[in-house]
């Protein structure tokens, strides 16, 4: 595992997401943490290459916090930036391809097929990660988005239903209860209202 790649690139995004030009400001940190912690989770699940998926993941949002304007395309511009990154290391060319791949196809909303194990990891993990970021879609809803009470908690779970289908069929199954876990506790909001 290149430990000395992995620690950068934390250490490279966290100062990044600590930018005032950072329009996402740390919650996007914790939200990339997260899409680290369940990728490596899933690249056990899926038998994939937990190094590349734990770098890809680091870098998958790194456009979007370096530079606004590249947001709709970040997965196109972060795999170049990935590349720029892994090429200070003299990181195996195979690899980076593999890691820029992972990031090019890691967005539910850009059609396409994820490729390899690995692909589909980091793809799911940044689907899945929404679910360990609820506060955060919380107050997206209610101060960002200046909601009211059913408005936002409908805009919450219309979101983690949305991020729940682009899981593949085997991410669905390996995170069930999580979904549901979630499910029950939004829904059972609506009965403690007074």
């Amino acid at each position: 595992m290149r430990t000395d790649i992995i620690d950068y690139c934390q250490t490279e995004v966290f100062n990044r997401c600590k930018k005032p030009e950072n329009r996402f400001g740390m919650g996007c940190y914790y939200h990339i943490k997260s899409v680290v912690q369940n990728g490596a989770l899933l690249s056990e699940h899926f038998g994939a290459d937990k190094e590349i998926v734990i770098i890809a993941s680091w870098l998958h949002d790194i456009a979007s916090v370096t530079d606004y304007s590249m947001y709709e395309m970040h997965h196109i511009y972060g795999a170049k930036i990935a590349g720029e990154i892994l090429s200070r290391f003299h990181y195996a060319p195979h690899k980076t391809k593999a890691v820029q791949d992972c990031i090019r196809n890691h967005r539910g909303s850009v059609p396409g097929q994820k490729q390899s194990k690995e692909e589909i990891c980091v793809a799911d993990a940044d689907a899945i990660s929404h679910f360990d970021n609820i506060p955060s879609l919380l107050y997206l809803a209610y101060v960002t988005k200046a909601m009211d009470y059913e408005k936002g908690k409908q805009f919450v779970i219309d979101k983690l239903n949305r991020s729940y289908q682009k899981l593949s069929d085997r991410s669905k199954r390996f995170y069930k209860s999580k979904y549901n876990n979630a499910m029950d506790l939004l829904n059972s909001a609506s009965s403690l209202a007074f």
